[in-house]
């Protein structure tokens, strides 16, 4: 690389000195040639030339003018959904990311240029309710609309970005793209964020299909739907590897985890056997309450399927018993004695097992199962997580996980983590379980598998082995997983193992980095990236006189144009991005710098009605006749209107 290759970006602006300069000489050369006696034509040949010279100079003023104007910053962007998708409609195949361009060696050159001049010198000095550092984004000459092919998003994508930065915003532009595509979305929101339920509500009433949106809130029971986290399921194991999945455990070897499994495999095997539907309230009723009548039940059942003569045969061992246990032990004895020989049965005999264990001690191996299952159906939860499909007085919507994604709608699920920690860890933890179960049935039996995507905020509450599965394996399933945290520690924080938390970070492929403070987050990002070959100049200047003559002066002045590896993105900066500004590594190993806009909601009918002219009376107010229009001036009309329920909020507002 030649020296003269390199030029100072930020650099005076030498051109606009020299166009100011042969422009003033010009003028007064122009002036001057018709008010001296002497001959008029070289002052105008000079003025010809000057002009000559000022438009020589101009491009390169004008090239350094509009470089340093671009870091100013662009305002933020407003975006209509209806915008929006008459913008998909042209990029069917295309995620759309905002605004950007291609963040390479140039821009890292040109940041490193100007982080060594200072950004406040050549920027000027900016509001102080200015937020991040905007020249960032002003390093290209020009930005595009930003496109991740959908079939990369199959490789999950990973938000990173610290409170406030828009992870919100982002979440709400990757939702309306989702159903506007008709495609099936769950939404796992553990803090319950109601700009991202009435983003998503607002998508379906933009697709035309408002009944397609599905609200579950456990704050808010009685506008929130049914779902059952245990409907899906092809074998009795799979629901007792769903709930064991909550239970904490430090080793793969935990006995206490173990024994829980076994337990509520045995259970539901006996609930099948009598074509009883597994549930979360009946595993806790016999775990927490005895087996002894589900063994009843059981045993009576294969008893009278098997043996003619049972009733008479069994008397003896059943009719003596005085409560339930004895009548329990007394089947378990009859079964033993005269039935097992012939007609075997694992589950009865796990289900005598059970019943036969010391109670002491079957409480001890349980005694990190029943925290789970009593947070899970208490109160308000148990009807929402437990739903009886047979109870026709309830007319909240009943509905699964597999029948959302088959009929491709857009579930919202709030956890009210803020509220209660545990339990919105809970419910997360075990509905991601059940779509890990969802997508197993559709890795193993789909063809055609029609895109789900699923976006989960705070993440790190709700990371499990099926939610490291679902990241695993969920490409073959048609799921798309888009993860949003703050900080990568949240995950080794929840799982307890650092190599957990890189499974996560292992199994995704884009990753957009909004604003980020945790040091060692910003390190993993930049990390990611490629090395870049930097070039800086390096001045020295030095004099000297000789001892034995001292007026002889010598100096030396050096210049050093030297290239070295650095960082693509310094990692600091990442802590200065602004508010909806991010740095994405899209799948394919394509770096871009972007920006987000803000969904705007179309204006409604109220929004759209004339205005009174200037000292004209405000138009009559529709209301009830007992008010006179008056709800909403009425103190009294207040207090006696109900309070709205989340779900009553019009799409758009």
């Amino acid at each position: 690389m030649r020296a003269r290759d390199y030029e100072n970006p930020w650099r005076p602006n030498h051109e606009a000195l020299a166009v100011a300069l042969w422009l003033g000489l010009g003028a007064i050369a122009g002036a001057t040639a018709d008010r001296w006696a002497l001959d008029p034509r070289p002052f105008r040949a000079f003025a010809l030339v000057a002009l000559l010279m000022t438009l020589t100079w101009l491009p390169g003023m004008v090239r350094v003018l509009q470089r340093h104007a671009r870091l100013r910053g662009r305002p933020q962007a407003f975006l209509d959904p209806a915008t929006l998708r008459r913008r998909l409609q042209r990029h069917p195949d295309g995620l759309w990311l905002g605004w950007g361009f291609a963040w390479e060696r140039a821009q890292a050159q040109l940041t490193h240029e100007l982080l060594r001049a200072g950004p406040s010198e050549v920027t000027g000095t900016r509001s102080e309710a200015t937020l991040g550092a905007h020249w960032l984004h002003g390093l290209a000459d020009q930005e595009a609309p930003v496109w991740l092919p959908l079939a990369h998003t199959e490789g999950h994508i990973l938000v990173a970005g610290t409170t406030g930065a828009g992870k919100t915003r982002l979440f709400d532009l990757l939702v309306t793209q989702a159903v506007l595509r008709g495609e099936a979305v769950v939404i796992i929101d553990p803090k319950g964020d109601q700009d991202l339920k009435t983003a998503a509500e607002r998508a379906c009433a933009l697709a035309g299909r408002p009944d397609r949106f599905v609200y579950f809130h456990p704050a808010f029971p009685r506008a929130s739907a049914r779902i059952d986290p245990l409907h899906s399921f092809n074998r009795a194991t799979e629901l007792a590897s769903r709930v064991a999945a909550l239970i904490p455990g430090e080793t793969g070897n935990d006995p206490f985890k173990a024994f829980g499994q076994m337990a509520m495999s045995t259970i539901v095997q006996g609930l099948l056997a009598t074509g009883e539907r597994p549930s979360l309230l009946t595993l806790r009723r016999y775990l927490e309450g005895g087996a002894d009548a589900l063994v009843v039940r059981v045993l009576e059942r294969y008893v009278a399927a098997r043996v003619p003569d049972w009733e008479a045969a069994s008397r003896r061992f059943v009719q003596p018993a005085r409560d339930l246990g004895s009548r329990a032990a007394g089947w378990v004895r009859y079964y033993r004695e005269a039935v097992r020989e012939r007609h075997p049965s694992t589950v009865v005999d796990g289900l005598a097992s059970l019943v036969e264990h010391e109670q002491v001690h079957f409480a001890k191996m349980i005694a990190s199962l029943m925290p789970i299952l009593n947070m899970l159906t208490a109160a308000d939860l148990g009807p929402l997580l437990s739903p009886d499909a047979a109870d026709t007085g309830d007319r909240r919507r009943l509905t699964s996980m597999a029948e959302c994604i088959d009929r491709a709608q857009v579930v919202y699920l709030g956890l009210d983590a803020l509220s209660d920690a545990m339990v919105g860890s809970a419910i997360g933890s075990i509905l991601v379980a059940d779509l890990a179960a969802v997508a197993g049935d559709r890795y193993n039996y789909g063809v055609g598998l029609a895109p789900v995507n699923v976006f989960i905020d705070e993440a790190a509450e709700v990371v499990n082995d099926p939610f490291i599965q679902l990241l695993n394996k969920g490409r073959g399933a048609g799921l798309r997983l888009v993860v949003a945290t703050q900080t990568f520690a949240d995950f080794a924080a929840r799982t307890g193992s650092e190599a957990k938390a890189r499974q996560v970070l292992g199994n995704i492929n884009t990753l957009i980095a909004l604003r980020l403070l945790d040091a060692e987050t910003q390190q993993y990002v930049t990390d990611s990236l490629p090395k870049v070959r930097l070039r800086s100049v390096t001045r020295a200047q030095g004099s000297s006189t000789s001892a034995a003559n001292p007026l002889l002066y010598s100096g030396s002045v050096r210049e050093q144009l030297a290239e070295e590896e650095g960082e693509l993105f310094p990692p600091a900066l990442l802590g200065q991005l602004p508010n909806l500004h991010y740095l994405a590594r899209l799948a394919g190993g394509r770096v871009v710098k972007g920006r987000l806009p803000i969904l705007v909601s179309p204006r409604t009918d109220d929004d759209q009605r004339p205005r009174p002219a200037p000292g004209a009376p405000a138009p009559r107010q529709s209301g009830s006749p007992t008010t006179g229009g008056r709800a909403d001036t009425d103190p009294r009309a207040r207090r006696r209107a109900p309070p709205r329920p989340p779900d009553a909020v019009r799409p758009g507002a």
